[in-house]
Parts: C-alpha cells; sequence; structure tokens
C-alpha cells in the first residue's frame, strides 16, 4: 500500500508541478526494465580528466560537477564546466569524450572555434554520412580504397586522409597516375564525423572504446561515495 501511494504522490506532482525540492523538476532517463521514462528530481554532470597510466584499471579524476534541474538539457553544460576549469586552473581539456547528448553540431563547432576543442561522441544511427565516410568508423576514397586520418590543417579548416602506404586497391585504379592519394575535407561539414578530431581516425575510435565505456561506472561509483543513490536523480551524465 505504501509503493501504491507513494507512486500516485509521484504521479500527482508531474502533473501539477507542485514538487517540495527546491529548483527539483521532471525530467527524461534511459529506459530501463521495470523503471518509469520520467523522474522528479534532478541530473549531476560530471567532467573527468582521463589519466592514461600502466595501472590495470581505468583512472577518471572528476574536475567539476554540476547539479541542474532534471528537465535541463545537457548538451549546454560543456562549455560552462569549460569556463570553470580555464578560470580555476588556467587549463582545460583539449579532447572530451561525451555521450550522445553531447552531440549538437553548434556546440560541437561552438568548442571547436572558441576552445580549439574536439568532442568525440558517437553517430546517431539516423544521421547521414557525409565524403570521405561509408560508415561511422571507416573512410574511403571515390573508387572504395579504405583511407586513414592523415592531419588537420588549421590554415584551411581542411581534415585530410590519405591511401595507406601499401594500397591494394591503388594499384588497380585506372586513376591511379594522377591520383594525389591525399583528400582534403572541409571541417564544417560535418562536426561528428569531421570535427578537430575526425571519428574514422585511430584516436577517436581508441577513446570510445577504452574511455567512453568507463563513464557510467565512474558515476556510479562517486554516486555511491557521496550517498546519493537515495536522492531523487535521473540519469548522471560524464564527459
Amino acid at each position: 500500500m505504501r509503493q501504491i501511494y507513494q507512486r500516485r504522490a509521484a504521479a500527482s506532482k508531474k502533473n501539477s508541478g507542485d514538487y517540495t525540492a527546491a529548483h527539483a523538476a521532471l525530467g527524461g532517463r534511459t529506459l530501463k526494465t521495470g523503471q518509469s521514462r520520467w523522474f522528479v528530481g534532478y541530473k549531476k554532470h560530471t567532467l573527468r580528466l582521463w589519466l592514461p597510466t600502466g595501472h590495470p584499471s581505468v583512472t577518471l579524476v572528476p574536475l567539476v560537477s554540476g547539479l541542474t534541474p532534471g528537465n535541463v538539457a545537457e548538451g549546454g553544460l560543456l562549455r560552462p564546466s569549460l569556463h570553470w576549469c580555464r578560470r580555476h586552473f588556467g587549463w582545460w581539456p583539449g579532447i572530451v569524450v561525451a555521450d550522445m547528448g553531447y552531440l549538437s553540431a553548434p556546440e560541437k563547432q561552438a568548442i571547436r572555434t572558441g576552445w580549439q576543442g574536439a568532442v568525440v561522441t558517437k553517430l546517431r544511427a539516423d544521421m547521414k554520412l557525409v565524403p570521405p565516410y561509408v560508415s561511422a568508423a571507416q573512410a574511403e576514397c571515390p573508387h572504395g580504397q579504405p583511407l586513414e586520418w592523415w592531419e588537420y590543417e588549421p590554415a584551411t579548416g581542411q581534415q585530410w586522409f590519405r591511401a595507406p602506404a601499401e594500397s591494394e586497391l591503388c594499384a588497380h585504379c585506372w586513376e591511379a597516375s594522377g591520383c594525389p592519394r591525399h583528400f582534403g575535407y572541409a571541417l564544417g561539414q560535418h562536426e561528428t564525423l569531421l570535427g578537430l578530431l575526425p571519428l574514422a581516425s585511430r584516436v577517436a575510435q581508441r577513446l570510445l572504446r577504452q574511455v567512453r565505456l568507463w563513464i557510467e561506472p565512474a558515476q556510479s561509483f562517486e554516486k555511491n561515495q557521496l550517498g546519493l543513490a537515495l536522492m531523487p536523480f535521473g540519469n548522471s551524465q560524464g564527459f
């Protein structure tokens, strides 16, 4: 009976917006079995520093955390965190690995142009690819030769890709004699695929494999350490 009453009380608060906790708001969270799609409470956002040491565990040191009402989108909280780091440390991270909540192209562009920073996220399944990408992690030339990321050229605002030294398809390509075997693409075409750190680069793919997967466990550990497991939090975001 107590659980039923609590559920009814929660439903009433969601409908009325009359929450007892100051600044709490109705927010959405990742769908999980047995849990409601909505919650009343807050979100915690943390910017962490990855220390790639020889230790078998992954070290993610929290730099700055922020608490917001549950209805505040996390995508706009990265730049304030960078501001905080610059003001207090005189430094901010040049590469940020984040979840899909930070996929916004305008936000990535603002961080790239204003902070010279790269925001690395996965690509949403329904997003269109742009050349030279044939998949989220693979770039190819117009004739199908796999390409590797070469360099970023600030003077022209282009990302350059090139064919590897041993390229089987290049030896049989009818345009091989006149092909420079390197190709330039403007960053502004796609902030996720061609941003300051292209998604197909080895660095970006390694960060997504080795660092991105540790964000949720690190958040959960911190939440338990601080005794926040009993608080009405929704998704705890990390980057």
